[in-house]
C-alpha cells in the first residue's frame, strides 16, 4: 500500500525538487512575539520566506511581511496558496500523502482528529514532500528524542538550515510571561503550553 501510494504521488507531482540553492532565508514562526515587531520589511528582504501552517498575513503586514515563497504544512493545517508559493508537506503518516494526492485530484473524504480540507488550491508543480526520515532525524539528533515529535516550526527551521546559506529566524518562543500563542489570536488560555512538542528543547537552538 505504501509503495503504491508513493508511486501515485510521483505520477502527479514533480519527482525532483527545485535544486536552485537559495542564498538568504526568512523562517517565520507564529509566536505572539511578532506583534509590534515591525519585522515585515526585513522578513520580505530575504530571497526565500518560509511560513508555517495557516499563519495569517492580512492585517499584520508591518510585523510579518507579505512575501511567502514556501508554506510548510500538514493536512490538518492546510491552507490555499497562490500560484507562486511552494507547498511543503511534512507527512506524519501515509494517510497524509494520500490526502495530498486526493486534495489535488478527486477530493479527500477521509477523517482525522479535526476537519481537513477536501481540496486545496496550490501549484502542483511547486509541491515538495519532505521524507519522513528527515523528521525522525530532527527528533533524534536535534531534540534528543524529547517530546513526542518536533513542531512544524522547528522542522521548518532545520529544513532551512539545510537548504539556505543564511537563515534569519523570526517569531519563535513564548512571550515574557511564558505563554505560547499565535500573533493573530487572542490568548484564551494563559497556561497554554507546547503540548506534545519539546518547546524548551527547541528553544535551546534559537
Amino acid at each position: 500500500m505504501v509503495e503504491a501510494t508513493v508511486d501515485e504521488l510521483f505520477q502527479i507531482f514533480p519527482p525532483r525538487p527545485d535544486l536552485d540553492s537559495c542564498r538568504t532565508c526568512s523562517v517565520v514562526g507564529n509566536s505572539v512575539n511578532l506583534r509590534k515587531s515591525n519585522y515585515g520589511p526585513l522578513i520580505d528582504s530575504q530571497d526565500v520566506v518560509i511560513r508555517m501552517n495557516y499563519a495569517q498575513i492580512k492585517g499584520y503586514e508591518s510585523d510579518v511581511g507579505t512575501k511567502t515563497t514556501h508554506r510548510v504544512m500538514y493536512p490538518e493545517s492546510a491552507t490555499d496558496l497562490d500560484n507562486s508559493t511552494h507547498l511543503v508537506l511534512f507527512p506524519f503518516k501515509i494517510q497524509d500523502v494520500e490526502w495530498l494526492i486526493q486534495a489535488f485530484t478527486t477530493g479527500f473524504n477521509g477523517t482525522s482528529y479535526t476537519k481537513v480540507k477536501s481540496k486545496i488550491k496550490a501549484n502542483k508543480d511547486l509541491v515538495m514532500v519532505v521524507n519522513p526520515a528527515f523528521m525522525m532525524y530532527v527528533h533524534e539528533v536535534w531534540l534528543e528524542n524529547k517530546g513526542n515529535y518536533p513542531s512544524t516550526g522547528f522542522m521548518g527551521l532545520v529544513l532551512a538550515l539545510h537548504i539556505c546559506k543564511e537563515v534569519h529566524v523570526f517569531g519563535y518562543g513564548a512571550d515574557s510571561d511564558g505563554n505560547w500563542s499565535h500573533y493573530w489570536e487572542k490568548l484564551s488560555n494563559k497556561n497554554f503550553k507546547t503540548g506534545f512538542h519539546a518547546g524548551q528543547q527547541e528553544l535551546v537552538f534559537l
